[in-house]
This record gives C-alpha cells, sequence and structure tokens, in this order.
C-alpha cells in the first residue's frame, strides 16, 4: 500500500467502464483484476467506474463475482485490504455472449448504455481483448458494426489489444488493417507487459536525466549488449499455442525488440507519445536484415531436452510436454546477434536471447563497455587475469534494479585490483509495492496516453525483421532438436555464436550472476 502522502500526489483515470473479452481467461484473473486491484489500492482508478465481463463462459454477475473472489484474489501480494478488494468486485458486471455474435454485441451496447446511467460513467469505454488472437479482427469488427467505436460528445472508446500482434509479417499487416478500418490509430493501444516493468521504463530517466550515462552510451564507449529474457518454466499448459509460434515468434518482434528500442533510441524531441515511438522506430529501421547466409551464422534455435533444474527438479523434455508432438520442431530457445547500422552503434552487437527451462527467471540489459588500457594493470590484477570491463546492467526482474561493476584496489600493501559492483535496486530506495506489470499499462490507456504501446509501423517493422529468420528456419528444419538439457543456458552454438566474436554470455543462476561463462 502507498502511503498516504503519495496517494495524494496520485492522479485518479477518467470515469469509464473497462470492457473484458474473454473474461474468465487466466489472463483476467492472475493479470488484469490484480492490477486493477493495486490501482484501486492505490487510488488511481476512478470513483466511477465499471467492469463488464464479456465471455462465452456461463455466468451472470453474482456468479462472476463468485468467480473472482475464488480464482483471482488468490494472486495478490503484499498487504491485502478486504474493503479495496470488495469495492472492486463491486465493480463487476457480466454479459455472456460469442465474440462473433453481433446480436451479443447488440445486448453489450445496452448493457454499457445502463451501466452509464447505473455507475454514472460518462460513455467512456475501455474495450480489453484479452482472448486468443484469432479474434481480434472480428471483436474489433463488431465493436464498431455496434456502434461502439465512435467518438462524440466528448467521449472516448479505446481498444486494447494484447500480444501476440499477427503470426508472421503478411498477418500482422492484415491485422492491423482489419483494426485500422474500424478504429482510429490514436484509439488502439497495442499492450506490452514488458514496457510496463519499472527499469524498462526508468531506462529513458536513467539515460536522459544523468549527464554522466548518456555521453558514454555510444559505440565509442560500449562494446555489445545484452538482452536476456530466460524463463525456468517449461511449455506448462500452453502447447496448443507454443506449437505454432515458438520462441521467436513469441518473444522477439514483441519484447526484446521493444526493449532494444529503448536501450538504443535517440533522445526525442520531446517526451510525447508520437516522438519517442517515432525513435523506437527509427532504431528499428537502422537494424540491418539478415540475409539467408548470416542466419546461419548470427541466428541459433534451441529446444530443451530432459534435465535437472538449479533446484534439482528433473523435468521432461519438451517433446514429451502434454500437447506436443513427439518429433516436434519448435524451438524453445533463440539468440540473434544483431547490428544497428546508425552512427551512434555502428559496429556495436546487439545479442539477443530468450529461452525456457533455463536456469532461472532473468529478464535483464547488460551493456559491457570497452576494455581499459591494461599496460598499467597487468600484474595487479588478482588470478592473473585481465583487467574486467566495465559492465552497466539493467535488471528488469526478478529484482529491478541497476548495478554497475567497476574494478578497486584490494586492501593491503600490494596493488591488486578485483572487480566490484555498485548495486541500486527498486526495494531499497522505494519500498516494494506488489506488480503485475500492467498497472502502469491499464491506466495509461485510462488516461489516453499511448507512450508505451506499439504503433502500426513499429509492429510491421518488428515482422520485416523476422522474416528471413522464419523463411531460413522453415526451409532448413533442425536436425539436432532437443539440442540443449532442461537447466542449461541453451545450446552450445548460442555459446559459439559470441566465441567468435570474442565474447560470453553473461550466465546467471538464483546465487548469481558471472561476468562470463567460468
Amino acid at each position: 500500500m502507498l502511503d498516504t502522502d503519495m496517494q495524494n500526489e496520485m492522479i485518479q483515470a477518467p470515469s469509464c467502464v473497462m470492457v473484458i473479452f474473454g473474461a474468465a481467461g487466466d489472463l483476467a484473473k492472475r493479470k488484469l483484476f490484480p492490477a486493477l486491484y493495486y490501482l484501486s489500492a492505490a487510488n488511481q482508478l476512478p470513483e466511477n467506474f465499471a467492469i463488464l465481463g464479456f465471455s462465452r463462459e456461463d455466468f451472470d454477475t453474482d456468479s462472476y463475482r463468485e468467480l473472482m473472489n475464488r480464482e483471482s484474489r488468490i494472486h495478490l501480494d503484499g498487504d491485502y485490504s478486504q474493503q479495496v478488494w470488495d469495492r472492486l468486485v463491486a465493480c463487476c458486471h457480466y454479459l455472456q455472449g460469442d465474440f462473433r455474435d453481433p446480436g451479443a454485441y447488440q445486448e453489450l451496447a445496452r448493457k454499457l448504455g445502463g451501466l452509464d446511467e447505473q455507475c454514472n460513467t460518462p460513455g467512456n469505454y475501455l474495450f480489453y481483448m484479452a482472448t486468443p488472437p484469432a479474434f481480434f479482427g472480428d471483436i474489433a469488427e463488431q465493436i464498431a458494426a455496434a456502434g461502439l467505436a465512435r467518438e462524440q460528445n466528448g467521449h472516448w472508446r479505446r481498444l486494447v489489444i494484447e500480444k501476440p500482434f499477427g503470426h508472421d509479417l503478411q498477418s500482422a499487416r492484415e491485422l492491423n488493417h482489419r483494426l485500422l478500418d474500424v478504429f482510429d490509430e490514436s484509439q488502439l493501444y497495442r499492450i506490452d507487459h514488458y514496457l510496463g516493468k519499472e527499469t524498462v521504463q526508468n531506462a529513458l530517466a536513467f539515460r536522459f536525466a544523468n549527464g554522466v550515462i548518456e555521453p558514454i552510451w555510444n559505440r565509442r564507449y560500449v562494446d555489445h549488449v545484452q538482452i536476456t529474457v530466460a524463463e525456468p518454466l517449461g511449455v506448462e499448459n500452453r502447447a496448443s499455442y507454443y506449437e505454432t509460434a515458438g520462441a521467436l515468434r513469441d518473444m522477439i518482434p514483441n519484447h526484446l525488440l521493444a526493449v532494444l528500442a529503448i536501450i538504443a533510441m535517440e533522445p526525442p524531441i520531446s517526451f510525447s507519445a508520437d516522438e519517442i515511438r517515432d525513435e523506437q522506430a527509427k532504431v528499428l529501421r537502422a537494424i540491418q536484415p539478415m540475409t539467408p547466409e548470416e542466419v546461419l551464422t548470427h541466428a541459433v534455435r534451441g529446444q530443451y531436452d530432459t534435465g535437472v533444474m538449479p533446484d534439482g527438479t528433473r523435468v521432461p523434455a519438451y517433446r514429451q510436454e502434454l500437447g506436443v508432438a513427439p518429433d516436434s520442431q519448435t524451438e524453445t530457445f533463440v539468440a540473434l546477434s544483431l547490428m544497428i547500422d546508425s552512427w551512434r552503434w555502428a559496429g556495436v552487437p546487439f545479442y539477443l536471447r530468450t529461452g525456457k527451462r533455463l536456469p532461472g527467471r532473468f529478464t535483464e540489459v547488460m551493456i559491457q563497455y570497452k576494455h581499459a588500457p591494461n599496460a598499467a594493470f597487468k600484474r595487479s590484477v588478482l588470478k592473473e587475469k585481465q583487467v574486467e570491463p566495465n559492465i552497466m546492467v539493467l535488471r528488469i526482474q526478478p529484482s529491478e534494479g541497476i548495478s554497475l561493476g567497476i574494478n578497486a584496489k584490494v586492501p593491503g600493501q600490494t596493488l591488486k585490483l578485483s572487480p566490484v559492483e555498485m548495486d541500486f535496486s527498486y526495494d531499497d530506495y522505494f519500498g516494494h509495492e506488489p506488480r503485475t506489470g500492467y498497472e502502469t499499462l491499464i491506466y495509461d490507456c485510462m488516461q489516453g496516453d499511448p507512450t508505451l504501446f506499439k504503433r502500426a509501423d513499429i509492429i510491421e517493422i518488428a515482422w520485416q525483421l523476422m522474416e528471413p529468420i522464419l523463411d531460413v528456419w522453415r526451409a532448413l528444419p533442425p536436425r539436432d532438436f532437443p539440442n540443449y538439457a532442461a537447466g542449461e543456458w541453451g545450446p552450445a552454438a548460442a555459446e559459439e555464436m559470441l566465441q567468435r566474436d570474442g565474447r560470453h554470455w553473461r550466465r546467471c543462476t538464483p546465487g548469481g550472476c558471472a561476468r562470463k561463462d567460468s
């Protein structure tokens, strides 16, 4: 819970009704309702507010509230207020309907009109699609056909789209075309929950508000950048989706390229949404597309085998997971080496990797600076090692913060150097507030601030970069799957990709992180 002084500084979002399509699904129960609870606890939800769940499941308002009490409340962390939760649940209403049935949307329009009267919401609607992507275009078109997309008399209508934004470039373009046929771009909020993380947002402030950081954020000082999203979990109950997606489609064009764009963008003229997104689009356009030959050396895919996780648990191979084909060619790991053809980043590789059944849950950006001259210290380093390069790490999860590795003298009579770390943790400085990553994004949707959301052109540029990789992988199925054991840091080819450049991946375990492979 926030203290009283901080709560008084909060600005409540404008009155509205939030319509959640797929309201009985995991996303609503695990993420959206907890996020709304935390917003309510922080006094950021509007006083005149309603939630309307829309789904095919056979509930009414009372039984839907019971479902949220039973299956959503258990996902709350930290201090719990029964009063805040009860107030949120009391805002819930439910409408059963089929996502493709025009009649259900006529009933939705009538229901919304009634809620406007009952809850004193002035016709502002936030439509949230927490559904499988196959329904995105249909839902948008049905909302518009029912007259619910029109903005008039000062009220607003906004549509939130969860990833994936398409399956490839063609499907992304088709989805954008369908959405933009019935909604204006200013009404569309393509959500990426990674951009709701404090450290990702703080990267902008960290760079542009600190005079000691931005001057060394370029090719003259930076050797390379690593962006890692590691998960210890397997496919769990998502096999039906994952078998058609894989690690590259699931993570790279949405999450990792979004983080890369923030790290690599130029200073915007202002911090308006369009200025920031313009600079991010420029970064993605400057990434050199891979040729088919480069895909073979600059893109690595893997699939996990049976193995032992760091906690000693033995887990099955991906091909043994429920719902996965026994000869599946789907990748559960991907690593890329990308170059940005810009004045700031020419010659600086950006290494991206993500995978399942890796040694721990780590999402971070590592900026490794170039070596300082070693001549004066070549006999002064512990264990006869080279002077370590300075490394800056932006930790996105699980422990959000920023650290900087420097070299310091070891106490004693002789000059010996050893790497040490200066560390900033959000919890230490600002206290721990439980978050899902969705609070900021939902609040920004209600406020009409699209800064942290994807624009149509950014979505399509990202898929253009993936097309050559997908084409080569489709033409050349992997012959060595499975190629890494669960609990390891991916296939050997990923390490070899960096070794050819004279570099190593940063390795982390629940016990800590190492600068390079030991």
